[in-house]
């Protein structure tokens, strides 16, 4: 059984939908990030840095945080699944997830701050950001001409990208500027393990979609 403590973020959803995808028994705890639930003690001893998501194995005892590395331990768990084992495709996976935790995360999580919750605050970081948040889809859009997922097929480079596109309205995204991550976008919204893994711990609203 996995423990997973989590909230509705990006970050969170990475989680929550790889577990779903992996078919892995799983017991959701809420940390609500709003009301401070990170910063107690007890989530501090599973997650040392005060950030959601987090995961205890209990078959093995491993307490987990960081999202990526959360990922790469579940599918080992699962045997491999949804990390390629051709070694190509297997770094051009790494790449991927790396390039969503050093680049597409932070940014995107910079234009929420500053162009979602404190718009006119800071003219200049809302510029910085929301310029850099749209050059990242460009390299994502770039890299979709010619194949269906980051690295060829499905993985879990995808499903880490995939929650921080769902955000496109915060981000006052076009995606019809980007048609090859609108489609990619609307292909792994269609999954009924993203669909459910969308909606934990509860249902806020329904998944974005691009006309």
């Amino acid at each position: 059984m996995i423990e997973f403590y989590t909230w509705g973020t990006p970050n969170g959803r990475k989680v929550s939908i790889l577990l779903e995808e992996l078919g892995l028994d799983y017991r959701v705890h809420p940390i609500d990030i709003t009301a401070g639930d990170q910063k107690s003690a007890e989530f501090v001893e599973i997650s040392p840095n005060g950030r959601i998501p987090a995961i205890v194995d209990t078959d093995t005892g491993i307490r987990m945080m960081e999202s990526g590395a959360i990922m790469l331990y579940l599918s080992k768990k699962a045997g491999g699944k949804l990390v390629p084992t051709e070694e190509k495709a297997y770094w051009q996976m790494m790449e991927w997830l790396m390039w969503q935790m050093g680049g597409l995360g932070p940014m995107c999580g910079q234009v929420h701050h500053f162009v979602r919750f404190n718009q006119g605050k800071a003219p200049y970081a809302e510029e910085r950001y929301l310029n850099e948040a749209k050059r990242l889809y460009g390299v994502l859009d770039a890299a979709l001409s010619d194949r269906a997922f980051v690295a060829g097929d499905y993985s879990i480079a995808d499903i880490a990208i995939w929650p921080w596109i769902s955000r496109f309205e915060w981000q006052t995204i076009d995606l019809e500027q980007y048609p090859n991550v609108k489609s990619w976008y609307h292909r792994i919204a269609d999954r009924p393990a993203v669909q459910k893994g969308y909606h934990i711990p509860k249902y806020v609203s329904d998944i974005p979609r691009s006309n």
